[in-house]
């Protein structure tokens, strides 16, 4: 049920998840339960929907730089994957499958039926590939924002007994206040070294209100510890189902070497390479303007 929408039509929510309240704080906000999960989105602008999805352990605000960029043409989304930012805890551990079908549980909470021209950095690289192959009716367009890349992902043996020492230990760090201690510096410290000038942006109260929490804390382990699995799972999707004829747009930055691994993405995808010059990883930081180009320029 909605509370509360300042301006614009109303939005429409389908099976796909019931928005439960909306705020407006520097766009349109508004939180959507799917699959019994409170998660935080936010919408500006207007225009076709493009959906932009951070990297592991990333949140709605590390694209702050790029929105006012893209609303005056897009509808732009951003949303928080559970855990992370203001979404409830996770119930389950991220699956490729599962986030590709998040992001079109979380348009059709909002009512974007049109397709949508999906951005992901980094890991969530690998959400917006497998998104536009599952779901090739949804999907305008994809932009790889300095992307992972594994070529050739091989299983992890032991899952299980992997999972269990993996959420032993967040809980084990959780009870003793680790992740209020020492997640907010150590998310100030990986932004810094992923950029190639400045440090984090982003409000220290705000930094600290949202990975001083136990649930941040297991997200981003869970997301680590299932990188390589989701890696795989990629591979195995790239053999069963082609991507559409839709235009992809790979923009990378970074050495030589991993700038190669990128043009080799791109030839894969059969879309675009770019390289954005004088950019660390978290080239939504820094370098927004190419950011909105290449999502203008795709779709």
């Amino acid at each position: 049920m909605i509370q509360e929408r300042g301006g614009g039509a109303p939005a429409r929510p389908r099976a796909g998840g019931e928005a439960l309240h909306v705020h407006r704080a520097g766009g349109e906000a508004l939180h959507v339960r799917i699959d019994g999960v409170r998660h935080h989105v936010r919408v500006d602008g207007t225009g076709p929907p493009c959906v932009l999805s951070p990297g592991l352990g990333m949140c709605w605000f590390d694209w702050d730089p790029v929105v006012p960029l893209l609303a005056p043409r897009r509808t732009v989304v951003r949303f928080d994957r559970p855990g992370l930012g203001l979404s409830g805890p996770a119930q389950a551990w991220p699956t490729l499958r599962a986030e590709a079908r998040r992001i079109g549980q979380v348009l059709d909470a909002l009512g974007l039926d049109g397709p949508a021209t999906v951005v992901g950095h980094s890991l969530a690289g690998f959400h917006a590939e497998a998104f536009a192959r599952l779901l090739p009716h949804r999907a305008a367009g994809v932009v790889l924002v300095d992307s992972s890349v594994e070529e050739e992902p091989r299983p992890r043996r032991a899952r299980p007994a992997r999972d269990a020492a993996t959420r032993a230990c967040a809980t084990l760090l959780g009870v003793a206040g680790v992740p209020r201690v020492l997640l907010p510096g150590l998310r100030r410290a990986v932004v810094r070294a992923s950029r190639t000038g400045g440090g984090d942006p982003a409000p220290s109260a705000l930094v600290r209100g949202v990975y001083s929490t136990r649930r941040s804390f297991d997200a981003i382990l869970a997301e680590n510890a299932t990188y390589t699995d989701q890696a795989v799972e990629l591979a195995a999707l790239r053999r069963a189902m082609p991507l559409p004829d839709l235009p992809v747009t790979v923009l990378a930055a970074g050495a030589p070497h991993w700038l190669d691994r990128q043009r080799a993405l791109a030839d894969l995808l059969n879309g675009t390479f770019r390289v954005a010059e004088r950019s660390g990883h978290m080239v939504m930081l820094d370098r927004p303007q190419d950011v909105a180009d290449a999502v203008l320029e795709t779709a």
